[in-house]
């Protein structure tokens, strides 16, 4: 697939990262930032081109009249829709995604269609984020919260701990435990290598376990992991930009919500529009204002500032303090893994992370509907829809065991109609049965997608 990317930013460069790596994809970046196309270019096989990603000149340097989809990913709404207007207008582009920050634009009726704005689809880092942290914060424990098939299924991350009732045994006695739960053990990372997920393996403590489950038994398959912990009620956000904002929205009718903004303007501002949030003015790293705000009562301290070395600062500060749960927004992965592995900051949130399976949800073929990025890119975990007759299709009619699944690629669940299902080694897959898979290495993406192709 030739894929033009515009802005070679934090979204923009991951994005073409994750491409690049497929062997079926020819990227070209536009930035007019040489240096970040120069960095780009000696670690990816992209090409690159300098310039601005609006202008029709630059588009057409940039091929735009053979891509099969433009993605825009500058920091400017506006650069961005023009952009997919004139690449529609001009060049015919027929797949056109845009990054929408602005709510005024996002939730305007009827702007993005073909006879107006033209974009196809449109992504919002920033609610995405929301919405990611919202999950982690309806599920204390994980690490991890995926959703599919309209969220019928989640797929949740935890660290397994001694507490957990099948620490120590082998996981096929899951079924055992729950007998009527159609869960299943999807991968498992000991010491940062995946290990087989077979029934006989034995769940270790600090396993980290990514399970598979119909939404409503997730609070059921936590304990069998890990110590239950109490629902989330005092929440603490620094930062009152666009994610910190839409999250005290989200949560301030269920949990008492602090939002602390260093910016008085900016928090006079939030402060008009929550409605039973409490917003102060001040420095989230401020150790003396920390304290007069009882951090120690929070049960989770959210960092979400623009800065990530400062929420860095602000969380492990938190935390040193007694919030219970910390969180941080880390862009850089190096980071986000070492202060994990430290152990200072319970859950590092990667903006990247949660909008590349957006967008490759977009971008994958073979009727691929969902996909989640884990493990900072190095997994995925997808939903596809196994569509075709039986003897047309590689997977309709066929058992589980008879599909020719790629290395380090299983298949958890099926869900059909309303009904989820465990697959087990015989369960044949049905004609639009939504199939969730895991891949540990995310190289087979292309042979999985050729699986599900008609």
């Amino acid at each position: 697939m030739n894929i033009l990317i515009l802005g070679a930013g934090q979204v923009g460069s991951t994005a073409a990262y994750q491409l690049a790596r497929e062997e079926a994809n020819e990227v070209t970046i536009v930035d007019n930032d040489p240096a970040a196309l120069r960095d780009l270019q000696d670690r990816l096989d992209v090409r690159t081109v300098i310039g601005h990603a609006a202008y029709p000149s630059t588009l057409e340097r940039a091929g735009v009249a053979d891509a099969d989809m433009l993605i825009a990913l500058t920091h400017s709404d506006e650069v961005n829709m023009i952009a997919c207007q004139i690449a529609f207008t001009m060049f015919g582009t027929k797949t056109k995604i845009a990054r929408i920050r602005s709510a005024e634009y996002s939730n305007a009726p009827n702007l993005f269609r073909q006879d107006a704005m033209p974009v196809d689809v449109w992504i919002s880092p920033e609610q995405l984020v929301t919405e990611y942290v919202e999950q982690l914060i309806r599920f204390p424990g994980a690490f991890q919260v995926l959703e599919f098939a309209e969220g019928r299924v989640q797929m949740v991350g935890v660290r397994a701990q001694r507490e957990g009732r099948l620490v120590g045994e082998e996981i096929r006695e899951l079924h055992h435990h729950l007998p009527k739960v159609e869960a299943r053990i999807a991968a498992i990372y000991r010491d940062g290598v995946s290990i087989d997920a077979d029934g006989d393996t034995l769940l270790q403590e600090d396993d980290e376990v990514f399970f598979v489950a119909a939404a409503k038994d997730i609070h059921g398959v936590m304990p069998e992991l890990r110590k239950l912990e109490r629902s989330v009620r005092k929440i603490v956000i620094a930062g009152g930009g666009n994610i910190g904002f839409r999250l005290a929205q989200a949560l301030e009718h269920t949990n008492s919500v602090k939002v602390i903004e260093r910016d008085k303007n900016r928090a006079r501002m939030i402060s008009e529009r929550l409605q039973k949030s409490t917003v102060l003015t001040g420095d989230a790293a401020d150790e003396n204002l920390l304290l007069e705000e009882n951090i120690d009562s929070a049960d989770i301290f959210c960092a979400l500032t623009n800065a990530e070395e400062a929420n860095i600062l602000s969380a492990l500060l938190a935390k040193e303090l007694g919030s219970k749960k910390v969180m941080a927004l880390i862009n850089r992965p190096a980071y986000a893994d070492l202060v994990e592995k430290s152990g200072g900051i319970d859950v590092a949130i990667s903006p990247q992370q949660v909008t590349i399976g957006s967008l490759l949800a977009h971008i994958r073929r073979g009727d691929v509907v969902k996909v989640h990025s884990l493990r900072r890119g190095r997994a995925e975990a997808i939903e596809a829809v196994a569509h075709g007759k039986v003897g047309e299709s590689k997977v309709v009619g066929k058992a589980i065991e008879d599909i020719p699944l790629p290395a380090g690629t299983t298949i958890s669940l099926l869900v059909r109609g309303d009904r989820v299902m465990q697959a087990h080694h015989d369960t044949v897959v049905e004609e639009n049965d939504h199939v969730i898979l895991f891949m540990t290495d995310r190289r087979q993406i292309d042979n999985v997608e050729k699986l599900f192709a008609i």
